[in-house]
């Protein structure tokens, strides 16, 4: 099982900047709240030193800088999760989240797997060891190899650590993304009676340490992701994401086995959704970069057209529908039956945040790659262990029937 983590970032897809001699257009969109302060990070430093040097950057940069920076990035060396933290994911919201996606482990009980991370994160790399391994048998470690850390997880699977998925051993496999393509880098594109601007950041004229949106004056090459049929003025695109998922998608296709994209996102219809946030609360992205996560909607219309032709995807389906696909009514009522009162309380509260569609249950979404001969009832890419066809649903995406 190959699991790509928050801050594993892969390779880069960077559209080359254009050398454009001409005057930057102004500020003419915020994402985020509207700073109070200009805070000077190290960060923010550097951006100002690299955009005096090189001019503009485009959004895509940026993430990248701020998030994966080596020297001074966010994902590098804060300690971004939990209550302290900047953001709490799924599985810490409530326990039935972890205990629901059992039902797909149980598949691959009998099998001989190996867990893979694909992970940057120095920080999310320990954290990650320190809650899924054993902590008898000691970690290795090797800075300059493509698996620069291997332990083994306290049921005895072993696992291994990857910066890049490239790396990963190609092979039956089962790809776990959660909240994982809402970091890629992002390149930000406006609608104006001059056609197709990409959105830039450049250094405030009139404030020499705060940044600004910029509209390009002239086309820039990553304007060739932007579709033909565009019916929205403001369009968010993923190079990033299409990489990963043609890589998936060519995996799934050779080898078998299927993939689960959990994250925010939208199917083609939402604009601006790049935002920030630090200390579970909006925050200016062009403000005090470096301190705050970032992170834009992913558009899962984009990654289904990036798998066409190769596997067959199934979703977005919201993750209310999902989980209740998957039994979490069940499962609440088992523990609910076994819990005392505080923790039948907390049990209540974690599946209202989970299902709660003015909360997670409808933003967050689950999307799906499979290989086409899985819908046609050939074979079982849920079971590893079997080669008997099936035409049952595929998990989550199909009502099952719960004893």
């Amino acid at each position: 099982m190959s699991v790509l983590a928050r801050g594993g970032l892969g390779p880069l897809c960077a559209a080359a900047r254009a050398v454009i001699p001409c005057l930057w257009r102004g500020k003419y969109f915020s994402s985020g709240r509207e700073p109070a302060e200009t805070q000077v990070t190290p960060m923010l430093r550097h951006l100002i030193y690299k955009i005096k040097a090189t001019g503009p950057i485009t959004v895509a940069e940026y993430m990248k800088e701020v998030l994966t920076n080596p020297a001074k990035g966010y994902y590098v060396y804060r300690d971004m999760l939990g209550e302290k933290g900047d953001f709490i994911t799924s599985p810490e919201i409530s326990q039935i989240f972890g205990e629901v996606f059992s039902q797909l482990g149980s598949v691959l009980k009998n099998c001989d797997i190996s867990i893979h991370l694909v992970e940057v994160s120095r920080k999310l790399s320990e954290i990650q060891a320190l809650t899924l391994t054993e902590e008898k048998i000691p970690l290795e470690r090797n800075a300059g190899s493509p698996v620069y850390m291997k332990g083994v997880t306290k049921s005895g699977i072993p696992i291994s650590w990857y910066r890049d998925l490239h790396d990963v051993p190609k092979g039956h496999s089962f790809y776990l993304a959660h909240e994982f393509f809402d970091v890629l880098p992002v390149h930000k594109f406006q609608k104006t009676p001059q056609g197709w601007r990409e959105v830039f950041i450049d250094i405030d004229p009139q404030v020499s340490d705060k940044l600004r949106f910029v509209l390009a004056p002239c086309v820039t090459p990553a304007e060739v992701f932007i579709q033909r049929d565009e019916m929205r003025d403001h369009v968010e695109v993923c190079p990033e994401a299409g990489i990963i998922v043609q890589e998936l998608s060519q995996r799934i296709a050779l080898t078998g086995g299927a993939a689960l994209i959990a994250d925010y996102g939208h199917d083609g219809t939402k604009t601006d959704t790049f935002r920030g946030f630090c200390g579970h609360k909006l925050h200016d992205v062009l403000t005090a970069p470096g301190t705050a996560d970032l992170t834009a909607d992913v558009d899962f219309s984009y990654l289904r057209r990036m798998a066409e032709g190769q596997v067959a995807s199934l979703g977005p389906i919201k993750q209310q529908m999902f989980l209740k696909n998957m039994g979490i009514d069940v499962r609440l009522k088992v523990l609910l039956d076994k819990s005392d009162e505080p923790a039948r309380q907390q049990l209540l509260q974690g599946y209202d945040m989970l299902m709660n569609p003015k909360k997670m249950g409808e933003r967050f979404n689950f999307f799906a790659l499979l290989p086409h001969q899985r819908l046609h009832g050939r074979s079982h890419p849920m079971n590893a262990c079997q080669s008997k066809p099936s035409v049952s649903p595929v998990a989550g995406f199909g009502e099952l029937a719960w004893r």
